[in-house]
């Protein structure tokens, strides 16, 4: 009997819960936040200064790499004329020549890479604040970000993405005001 007694208060409440839960049902949504990232004016302005500091490291990589092919090239065209300390000292030039390329390579990719971070962690923290903001006030329950391929969302229809929306409001909020229009001119006195 006490038993009885104790559970039907339990089970009340929790179909109580229930119902509440049911009578506003969660909204959810995903956004592509590196898309939305990149897709702001802020985000392409930056990219573009990020690419233009970076293109005179690529192109001087670009010129190694071209001198290390001439090099095999000219080992490759004499290899059957050419003395054997010609040919040892070719092939001792281009494996030092590739070994500074790469660690060139690899030391301009970890610099480019740091300075893309830190251009998206600046940024994202912007959004991220306006992604707050555009939830609580479309109450949404539940926000996933599918930019990852390892996201563990399989299916998400096409109508709760709202990068497009995010990235709108972002480029609105960035902007400056608009000016104010001026003032109309008096009038001349007229002429008597």
């Amino acid at each position: 009997m006490t038993k009885q007694f104790v559970c039907l208060p339990i089970l009340a409440l929790s179909i109580s819960l229930l119902a509440s839960a049911q009578a506003t049902p969660a909204k959810v949504g995903i956004i592509h936040i590196q898309n939305a990232i990149i897709s702001t004016a802020d985000g392409q302005k930056a990219a573009t200064a990020l690419q233009n500091k970076f293109d005179p490291k690529r192109k001087t990589l670009e010129s190694k790499q071209n001198e290390i092919e001439t090099l095999r090239a000219e080992l490759s065209r004499g290899s059957n004329t050419m003395s054997e300390d010609r040919r040892a000292q070719l092939a001792r030039d281009i494996d030092q020549k590739t070994r500074a390329l790469n660690r060139d390579t690899e030391d301009a990719q970890a610099d480019f890479d740091l300075e893309r971070n830190k251009i998206m962690q600046d940024l994202g923290q912007k959004m991220m604040a306006l992604i707050d903001k555009y939830a609580r006030d479309n109450n949404f329950t539940l926000l996933l970000d599918v930019s990852s391929p390892e996201s563990p969302v399989l299916f998400a229809a096409n109508g709760i993405d709202i990068t497009q929306d995010i990235v709108k409001l972002y480029d609105q909020s960035a902007a400056p005001p608009p000016a104010p229009p001026a003032a109309p001119k008096p009038a001349a006195p007229a002429k008597k």
